[in-house]
């Protein structure tokens, strides 16, 4: 994809000081869910260790609920407005912005009050009330793709999102259904996507996923993560999603697909060289 043409495309400014410009990639990461004031707060502030030895734009993720859960029985998070602020109170701390999921109208009027960037699920990404609240609430927007859609389909959901005036918008591809229990990433559609006039994020971790994979929890294919971030950004992105966590196997939500934290900073340092190689 010609410079020219990337550098045309409209720049997404999150918070304070980061931008999505196709200079240099963004990184969202962050853990699955906020299991506790005290994880949350201990896994920000070493990724912050991290992204300064990296030298590396971030912004941080985590979940206030987990309103799309395989059982009954899975545990959830500790609520919206709760959530928000500490997420943004940690943001503070660590001179990040931050971004969390968003599941309703009401869930945003509380979430803009704290969140630098409103992401909208997946599963949720067709419903056009929630995107126009996101639209209108004068917050950046990340949509994520559904599983159900072709890259192309996306235009419809930007084309909401400016209705209301939201300029400051991108898309994440997070794998397409193949079969049952299994997705499939397909690299092209993040050449589509941006060629349809939109920033681009690369959701590394939520793709390898198995729905439901596990019966009554969701299973995946975390090892492959990091070989789906490489090859995302050697296709070229604007940014890369990924969550991590101290102990995988312990994580109280997504841990099948959860990167160790202790393979982030090789990861992220691999990415970078990645990065500047294909912009030579």
């Amino acid at each position: 994809m010609p410079a020219e043409f990337l550098k045309s495309l409209p720049r997404v400014d999150v918070g304070n000081g980061v931008c999505f410009d196709g200079v240099e990639p963004v990184f969202i990461l962050g853990p699955c869910v906020m299991e506790s004031k005290g994880f949350i707060r201990d896994m920000a502030q070493r990724l912050k260790k991290i992204a300064d030895e990296v030298g590396i734009k971030w912004i941080l993720k985590a979940s206030y609920d987990k309103a799309n859960r395989t059982s009954i029985n899975s545990y959830r998070g500790m609520g919206c407005a709760e959530g928000c602020e500490l997420l943004a109170s940690i943001g503070q701390e660590i001179g990040v912005p931050v971004t969390t999921d968003v599941h309703s109208v009401e869930e945003i009027k509380i979430a803009s009050q704290w969140i630098d960037l409103l992401q909208i699920p997946a599963f949720l990404c067709r419903q056009t009330d929630l995107i126009v609240a996101a639209g209108e609430s004068g917050r950046a927007v990340n949509v994520k793709k559904g599983q159900f859609l072709a890259p192309w389909d996306v235009k419809n959901i930007g084309d909401k999102l400016k209705s209301t005036g939201c300029r400051n918008f991108l898309f994440t591809e997070r794998g397409t259904t193949f079969g049952y229990q299994n997705l499939v990433a397909d690299m092209r559609s993040l050449y589509w996507m941006r060629e349809l006039g939109y920033r681009v994020v690369m959701d590394a971790t939520h793709s390898v996923q198995r729905p439901g994979g596990l019966g009554s929890t969701t299973g995946g294919d975390g090892k492959l993560a990091p070989v789906l971030a490489r090859a995302a950004v050697a296709a070229g992105c604007d940014g890369v999603f990924i969550e991590t966590h101290i102990n995988p196997a312990e994580a109280l939500s997504d841990g099948p697909n959860q990167i160790p934290l202790k393979d982030i900073q090789p990861l992220l340092s691999q990415l970078l060289r990645i990065h500047v190689i294909i912009n030579e």
